[in-house]
Order: structure tokens, then C-alpha cells, then sequence
């Protein structure tokens, strides 16, 4: 009898008890494409080790990423340097460069402001990918270690005054090996995608609508992406053509959109801005 009384005795106790939390909604994502700038591929062949261009030019765009997760901003690689604002494309040399608008200046028209970026995701430490970082000194640095050890040891090739905060210690950086899930939900990861530049890192994004894949430079545009063109100036041949192996199976498997950052095609691919894709 005792027993029966107690069982039901711990029974209404446990009715009594709230019950546990709902586990939390997924945080809201947005993602906007930025404009940063236009690269005039003038010799093509300078992005195929096997000469596969001869006598082609092509009109590359250099496009950023600002991803809203919840009420934190990210924003994804930093575009060509602001004081290329206006410059005009000079065809006649290898490769030239100009800027219509800075990012800063985009930001504004969300009603946002360089310090409310407090991260910064870099796919690798090329000038077109880091032209404009400096600018959000404020914000967490997310890059691939071989990358920011390069930035660190001013390797050649390199230029490290864009993310001289970050590499003397005064702006917070974390240097990344492997993939990262950035926000700890699947929502955004940073992929491991190596060959262009020892720590090249792309971009996975999980909208609630459509999944995308930002390729950083793991190809520059369809052409080069379709047959597995490698830059003459990548770092590790192998890497790059096992960095594409992957970053296609991943597309298919995960039945994401490409978007090839540098191609005008693909970029076109999210609204244009000031809208987002959600």
C-alpha cells in the first residue's frame, strides 16, 4: 500500500512539473549579393594552366556576400579596394580592375553600418577577395589558416595591409582548418575547398527556400568551372581539381544552387539588390 501511494504521490509530482522547453526556432537567413567591383580578364589563358583561352578576354564581376543570421551580419570576402572607385578598365594589359560602389556605401542603403558587420568571412587572401576588410576592423575574422599564415608571413604575392588588423593582433581573428558551420546550426559553413591558395575556403548557405553554394575561387567562371580549368597561379594543381571534385559532388548531393562568384551569370542568379534571398 505504502509503495502504490508513493508511486502515485511521484506521479502527480511530476504532472505538476512545467514541461521542458520547445527546442528554439531556427534563426531567420538572408543573403544579399553585393557588387565589389568588375576585373578585366584581358588574357584568359592567365586562368588556365594548360593554355585552354588563347586570344580570349572576359569581363569577370567581383561580387561579396552579406548574410543575416537572426540579428548578426556577415559579411563574405571584401571585394576590390574602395580607391578603385571610378577607375577606368584599361584593355590593354593583362588584367585591370575597377569599383562603381563600395561596400560601405551598399550597407548604407540597408540602413547598416561598417560596425554592425561582426564577422567577416574570407575565402582566401587574393586582392579582390580582401580590398575592403579593413574597413570592418570591428568584426570577427573568419579565414583558412594556410591563407592567414601566409597573410602573417607576408608571402609573396600577398598583400597584407587589407587585413592588417586581424594579422597584428588588434581585430579578433580565427583562423580555420577543415570546414567551419560558422553560426553552430548548419545554416552556414565555411567549406574546405584548398588549391587556389592554401587555405581557399567556399561557401555553403542553407536559406529556408533553396540551399546555395558560393564557390569563392574554386572557379571563375562556367567555363572554367565545366571543365576543371586551373589557374596558372593557384598554389597546389592536385588540390584545386580535388577542391572542384568536391565542391561539384556537394552541389549535387545537397541539390544546391552554384554561384560561380565571378561570373555574371551565376551571380544573377540571386535578386538584385537591395533585395535578398531568404
Amino acid at each position: 500500500m505504502k509503495t502504490a501511494l508513493f508511486a502515485a504521490a511521484a506521479a502527480l509530482a511530476l504532472m505538476g512539473q512545467a514541461a521542458p522547453p520547445a527546442p528554439a526556432a531556427p534563426a531567420p537567413i538572408k543573403l544579399w549579393r553585393l557588387d565589389c567591383g568588375t576585373v578585366a580578364a584581358n588574357d584568359l589563358n592567365a586562368f588556365s594552366d594548360t593554355q585552354a583561352y588563347p586570344g580570349k578576354s572576359k569581363l569577370l564581376v567581383g561580387s561579396c556576400y552579406l548574410i543575416k543570421h537572426g540579428a548578426t551580419y556577415l559579411l563574405w570576402d571584401a571585394g576590390l579596394p574602395a580607391a578603385m572607385k571610378g577607375k577606368a578598365l584599361d584593355r590593354k594589359i593583362a588584367m585591370d580592375a575597377t569599383v562603381t560602389k563600395t561596400i560601405p556605401e551598399q550597407l548604407a542603403e540597408l540602413g547598416l553600418k561598417p560596425e554592425d558587420i561582426t564577422m567577416l568571412g574570407i575565402s582566401h587572401y587574393h586582392f579582390d577577395h580582401i580590398g575592403q576588410a579593413a574597413s570592418f576592423p570591428g568584426a570577427t575574422l573568419f579565414i583558412g589558416k594556410g591563407d592567414f599564415d601566409a597573410v602573417k608571413a607576408g608571402a609573396p604575392g600577398v598583400n597584407p595591409v587589407p587585413l592588417a588588423p586581424w594579422a597584428k593582433g588588434t581585430s579578433k581573428a580565427e583562423p580555420i582548418s577543415g570546414d567551419r558551420d560558422i553560426f553552430h546550426d548548419g545554416s552556414v559553413t565555411m567549406i574546405d575547398t584548398p588549391g587556389h591558395t592554401p587555405g581557399h575556403h567556399s561557401l555553403l548557405v542553407r536559406l529556408k527556400s533553396r540551399t546555395f553554394l558560393l564557390t569563392g575561387d574554386v572557379a571563375h567562371f562556367q567555363e572554367n568551372y565545366d571543365s576543371n580549368g586551373v589557374p596558372a597561379f593557384n598554389t597546389d594543381r592536385a588540390e584545386t581539381l580535388a577542391s572542384l571534385d568536391r565542391f561539384k559532388a556537394l552541389a549535387k548531393n545537397l541539390k544546391a544552387t552554384v554561384i560561380i562568384q565571378h561570373e555574371a551569370a551565376d551571380v544573377a542568379k540571386l535578386p538584385a539588390f537591395p533585395k535578398a534571398a531568404e
